[in-house]
């Protein structure tokens, strides 16, 4: 089997013994493990009135990872547009890519990325983005696109032509990936030329349909001649096996909470997970989800990356690090983190 490029999927996690400036300083920290272990591409996801997550804004965290590292792309994984009108999210990425040439993609999602009431507040709250954002959302990715380009888009009104630009003089523009968990944003990004990311990390069902439909359907784009896409799995790499599945017991805690409707909280300690009783039907649900993930030692993780990516035809797998901490970690790193990266950079060079 070939041997796949690494990148990062960060939400930034917010652990029960930190402030949200601690979260920050650790994926800054982990950022720039990423960086020096070669990984490929760092994205930041957006997610919003989450107590366990710090990602509410991926340009100003991408901002802030791409001013701590030096070659690594940055980016969103994704910007959920409808929250967002298309120029702000276009003036957004176009300085980004001004200030790291280069070194910047825009990931976008049609998901709110939250529940009703705050998607409200999002895009209706302050009298801002439309209703109907979600429905118009093919729209709105036409929108970014023209206007991140020197070009800009022409509208036409009533007192004549207006001309809206990102940026005044783009010298070159972020690359643009559409992100999804169903066939929708597989068939738009077919139909546009564009990359695209199925949320295998997310779902781990209906991959390889999407990815399927999405080549079947490609229509080229001058700056996309063929078809462009990678895999995304969560992933807990430790020196053994039982270390690995220990730590990422906060990780499983939190998303079965967040599938069976309980209230949601900062992330636990390994520890404070150990000691949550657990309903039979959720720790069988827990363990469906360990299954999808990559888990384990150096070596059997660098054999599950490997086995993923010939699975699915892809060169790049994108992992999410979500290995938990032990009481004493310091708050400002997530040293089980860094070290699922380092470990299995290492393997797969091995």
């Amino acid at each position: 089997m070939t041997t796949p490029a690494l990148s990062v999927l960060d939400l930034a996690p917010v652990r029960s013994d930190q402030t949200t400036a601690d979260a920050l300083a650790a994926t800054r920290a982990l950022a720039g493990v990423a960086d020096e272990q070669g990984y490929r591409r760092y994205w930041l996801a957006e997610h919003h009135n989450m107590p366990a997550v710090a990602a509410t804004n991926p340009p100003v965290l991408a901002a802030m990872v791409a001013a701590a590292t030096e070659r690594i792309r940055v980016g969103s994984g994704g910007v959920m547009l409808p929250n967002h009108a298309p120029l702000v999210v276009a003036e957004q990425f176009a300085l980004l890519e001004a200030a790291f040439p280069g070194r910047v993609d825009l990931g976008l999602g049609r998901a709110p990325g939250t529940d009703p009431v705050t998607a409200w507040a999002l895009r209706s709250g302050g009298g801002g983005v439309d209703a109907d954002a979600a429905e118009r959302f093919p729209d709105h990715v036409d929108a970014v696109l023209a206007m991140m380009s020197p070009e800009g888009v022409g509208l036409r009104l009533a007192t004549g032509d207006h001309v809206l630009r990102a940026t005044p003089r783009a010298a070159s523009v972020p690359t643009v990936w559409l992100l999804g968990s169903s066939d929708f944003s597989a068939r738009l990004a077919a139909s546009r030329g564009l990359p695209y990311v199925f949320a295998h990390h997310f779902s781990g069902r209906g991959t390889a349909e999407a990815l399927a439909l999405y080549r079947s359907q490609y229509q080229p784009s001058e700056a996309h001649p063929e078809p462009r896409t990678f895999l995304t799995v969560n992933a807990v790499v430790a020196p053994t096996a039982e270390e690995a599945r220990r730590l990422a017991l906060p990780n499983v805690r939190s998303m079965v909470a967040l599938r069976t409707g309980q209230p949601l909280a900062a992330q636990l300690l390994v520890e404070e997970a150990e000691a949550v009783a657990v309903p039979a039907a959720h720790e069988e649900l827990g363990s469906e989800m360990l299954r999808r993930w990559v888990v384990g030692t150096p070596d059997d993780a660098a054999a599950q990356v490997r086995e993923l990516a010939a699975t699915f035809g892809v060169d790049e797998v994108m992992v999410h690090p979500v290995a938990g901490a032990t009481r004493g970690t310091p708050a400002d790193r997530a040293p089980a983190r860094e070290e699922t990266l380092r470990l299995l950079a290492a393997a797969l060079a091995g």
